[in-house]
């Protein structure tokens, strides 16, 4: 990695070789920027805060080698990124107003995709982790992730169950409680649709009945304009002495007729002026015809007046015309045949619930009989492992429990039991540790010391890191509170580790470092910066020296190091 302008870093290249690399350093030269920038790299969350002060931005990169058909790799070229010589090249940087960007093998892509890489790359333990893993809620966590698809498998079962039972559970609250909303609404729904129903209108009928209201009330002055236009037209019977149009155009037109054949032109205006004539006609008959069919029947009109009023009564209330009201009659009845259906839904969604309940009872027992199979093989491997740590008589048992509620409270049934469940089953499960003969089994936040605790958070750790599928492991002081015997035996377990992956450890303890293949010193300038050459890789005699500070504080005192050379002479015989 090159980590720049991150922290107390400036400048610095941190190579990680294969098998087991220590991190060393004073407090505060920067060993914990090493696990941050590591972090970052994987999809961390970017606070500005650790951009140097006087920087605009941190930058971080990394070249992680991996095979050409790991998950990493084919994720990463999925995205658009391109392997360099078998390895994956990772940069993020940070600014200091907070913006994040992130690049893998030369593609700019979402940050979110660093985490998805990680899970393939890097599974990182720290002393956050350990905290966490005192919470049972997280001990339930770690049990799942240990035992595998043997818990994965019905719980992702459980799950979907769980959250359709959920949504049963909401639809149903919101049918009965609203029950007496629900049969308002329908109520009135129903007195409407009567109402129109009754009425029965057509489509386009207050149209049609206002059209022939507006005819019928001036029936009279409608035909008396008739019959005067058509006097006018066709003249009148009674006044035989009178001019009409008809007889004046019929006139022109034959006078026109009588010389056509002199002139085309004026041909041509004789054969308008028998068009006109024959119009004339044509309006004339009509007129007649309408006169004549006119009915100025008040009993009509009264029936049309009182079916428009029947008509406006619904436009008051469902809509602005009838085309309205219809429409509005048409969502009603959708509306109301919902509102009906209420208690078929009920009683749908109560046999679903009940129904989905028994099958979380199955799913849940299933999970627990998983669990307990598991927890079994993970108590005795953390058991083993904290033998190995020099706690000989410490016995790790996993206690997996549920708690039973009233029948008639919101809970399942599991093994004849009416037991209380979340989104992840009906267990809660907890760590227990005697940390020698004849002591009770107690939750591990109360039934160990410091450095014991620890001891048994680091067995978690290393019994974790045996199941976890990545190439690569960084420990970040997991070893804080151990020393002695201890210490020395927490340095030989990593050691063994490092056999089949990559294992960094970043420590403040010499007997720990001792066991790396290669110790790694971050050591600031006086300016109080880590520069590129702040970060050493200690060799021969400058690793004796540190593990002597490390030891007594004293770079050059015999006693510290004499011990140093025979941590490291341990180390190397493994005695």
């Amino acid at each position: 990695m090159r980590i720049r302008s991150l922290g107390v870093i400036d400048d610095a290249v941190v190579e990680l070789s294969p098998g087991f690399t220590a991190v060393t350093g004073e407090t505060g030269a920067g060993k914990t920027m090493v696990v941050t920038s590591l972090g970052l790299l994987l999809g961390g969350r970017a606070d500005p805060a650790l951009v140097r002060i006087g920087a605009k931005s941190a930058v971080v990169e990394g070249r992680i080698s991996v095979g050409p058909h790991a998950p990493a790799a084919v994720r990463a070229e999925e995205a658009g990124a391109e392997l360099d010589d078998g390895a994956l090249l990772i940069s993020r940087t940070l600014s200091a107003e907070g913006r994040s960007r992130a690049h893998v093998g030369g593609r700019s892509v979402p940050v979110g995709l660093l985490a998805e890489l990680a899970d393939d790359l890097v599974a990182v333990h720290g002393q956050t982790d350990q905290q966490g893993l005192l919470r049972p809620a997280r001990q339930r966590q770690a049990l799942d992730r240990y035992a595998g698809d043997t818990v994965a498998v019905p719980l992702a079962k459980y799950t979907a169950a769980h959250r359709r039972l959920r949504a049963v559970a909401t639809e149903l609250d919101e049918l009965t409680t609203r029950a007496r909303e629900r049969s308002q609404e329908a109520d009135l729904l129903r007195f409407g649709l009567d109402e129109i129903a009754a009425a029965e209108p057509q489509p386009g009928e207050d149209t049609e009945l206002a059209a022939e209201a507006e005819r019928l009330g001036h029936a009279e002055a409608l035909a008396s304009a008739a019959t005067v236009a058509h006097a006018a037209l066709a003249g009148n019977p009674e006044d035989p002495e009178g001019v009409d149009a008809t007889t004046l155009v019929a006139g022109a037109h034959r006078a026109l007729e009588a010389v056509r054949s002199h002139d085309q032109e004026l041909a041509g205006l004789a054969e308008r002026i028998g068009e006109i004539g024959i119009l004339m006609a044509d309006v004339a008959g009509e007129l007649a015809s309408y006169a004549d069919g006119l009915d100025a029947d008040p009993l009509r009109l009264a029936a049309v007046e009182e079916r428009r009023a029947a008509l406006n009564h619904l436009t008051r209330k469902y809509g602005q015309d009838i085309a309205t009201v219809l429409a509005w009659a048409e969502e009603s009845a959708a509306r109301l045949s919902e509102l009906d259906g209420d208690d078929d839904r009920i009683g749908e969604l109560t046999d679903e619930r009940d129904a989905l309940r028994a099958e979380l009872g199955e799913l849940a027992q299933t999970l627990t009989d998983a669990r307990t199979a598991s927890a079994k093989r993970f108590a005795d491997a953390v058991t083993a492992e904290l033998a190995e740590l020099a706690m000989p008589h410490a016995r790790v048992t996993v206690e997996i429990r549920q708690t039973e509620v009233a029948e008639d409270a919101d809970g399942i049934e599991v093994g004849g039991r009416t037991v209380a469940y979340g989104p992840a089953g009906a267990d809660e499960v907890e760590l227990l540790l005697a940390p020698h003969p004849g002591a009770p089994p107690r939750p591990i936040a109360k039934g160990a010391s410091g450095g014991e605790l620890s001891r048994v958070m680091l067995a978690v750790e290393v019994v974790f890191a045996g199941s976890d599928p990545v190439p690569t492991y960084l420990f970040d002081e997991v070893d804080a509170g151990v020393g002695g015997k201890a210490a020395v035996e927490v340095g030989r377990r990593l050691a063994r580790l490092a056999k089949s992956a990559q294992v960094v450890v970043v420590t403040h303890l010499p007997q720990v470092a001792a066991f790396a293949d290669r110790q790694l010193l971050v050591a600031k300038t006086n300016d109080g910066s880590v520069t590129r050459s702040g970060v050493t890789v200690l060799e021969g005699e400058e690793r004796v020296r540190e593990l002597s500070r490390m030891l007594a504080g004293q770079e050059d005192s015999e006693t510290a190091r004499a011990h140093a050379e025979e941590l490291l002479e341990t180390a190397r015989t493994g005695s």
